[in-house]
């Protein structure tokens, strides 16, 4: 008889503790999280991840509707999850009814930008670096097909100052706006060399055009360091769409992994680290490089949390005066 009533006082005991529980779980909400540039490419793999996630609500921000219901249909989400939104015309000062901001973004605690100004090939560039290549078979120690005689230019109005500085400003003083604590910019390493190749893109032999993208990137990541904004800063080696985990994560601060012979890093890899930085600094302000290293034989790779751990022990800081 005793055995029966202590089963049945564990039982119940056991009970109540699920009910508890359960009950718990049921009413912490999720953390909500605006994801910016969500139709990109690194963009649109870190607003599937955390939309897959149960432990965040997302909404993503796409700059047409094309690329709305393109995310829609490939990440199977609701409408109620997407904001079309041009970020170069975001007036973040302006009352909510007018600036027609959906109720969906209130009460989210975190921004995620991917947002960057995106170049296209010139036609006429491609044909004339196509017409060489028969001269360059022929000729020693020439490249085949030579990429730096290829010109890119940018759409009307998705000009890099327009889109990763003004945009990107937008997007900061938004956050504000929102009451968000935590803004997580993507970024790109090569910020602290003003003559890297990447800042000629859109300009002409002389010079002239709308270039300069590490320049006006590193422009508003300087913003966002002086918003009073915590924040967390990418800057991403050379973008490859390979499979993440596969490879270590190397993180560093002021381009020095730019001396590195191998200086690329996964796209799926880098939404890893955009995804683990919601949680991973408590709080710290933190600004830094990263790219793929190889994992040791004999070792498994590292999780992007345990890789920012590892970063934040060595106590390095991005030096924004250079």
């Amino acid at each position: 008889m005793a055995s029966i009533r202590l089963f049945a006082f564990l039982l119940i005991h056991i009970v109540s503790v699920l009910v508890v529980r359960s009950f718990s779980q049921s009413t912490i909400p999720n953390k909500k999280v605006i994801v910016t540039g969500a139709a990109g490419r690194t963009g649109k793999l870190v607003f599937s991840s955390l939309f897959r996630s149960e432990k965040f609500d997302v909404v993503g921000l796409v700059r047409t509707e094309q690329s709305a219901k393109k995310l829609i249909k490939d990440v199977k989400c609701g409408l109620e999850h997407i904001w079309v939104c041009d970020v170069t015309t975001i007036d973040p000062q302006c009352s909510e009814k007018n600036i027609g901001l959906p109720k969906g973004l209130s009460g989210a605690e975190a921004m995620i930008i991917c947002t960057s100004a995106v170049p296209k090939i010139s036609k006429r560039s491609l044909i004339k670096a196509f017409l060489k290549v028969p001269v360059n078979l022929l000729t020693p120690g020439k490249k085949v097909f030579n990429f730096r005689d290829l010109q890119f230019r940018y759409a009307e109005g998705q000009y890099p100052e327009k889109v990763d500085y003004e945009g990107q400003v937008n997007q900061i003083e938004l956050a504000k706006r929102l009451g968000i604590s935590h803004v997580i910019l993507l970024s790109s390493m090569g910020g602290t060399n003003v003559y890297d190749f990447l800042n000629t893109i859109g300009k002409d032999k002389d010079g002239n055009g709308n270039g300069d993208i590490l320049i006006h990137k590193r422009k508003a990541e300087k913003y966002l360091v002086e918003s009073g904004l915590h924040y967390t800063i990418i800057h991403p080696g050379g973008l490859k769409d390979t499979p993440g985990g596969e490879l270590n994560l190397r993180l560093d601060v002021n381009d020095n992994l730019l001396n590195e012979e191998k200086r690329s890093i996964s796209r799926c890899d880098v939404a890893r680290l955009c995804i683990a930085s919601l949680t991973a600094f408590n709080g710290q302000n933190a600004s830094f490089d990263c790219i793929n290293s190889d994992v040791e034989e004999g070792s498994r790779t590292e999780s992007a949390e345990q890789a920012i751990k590892s970063f934040l022990e060595k106590g390095k800081v991005y030096d924004y005066s250079v």
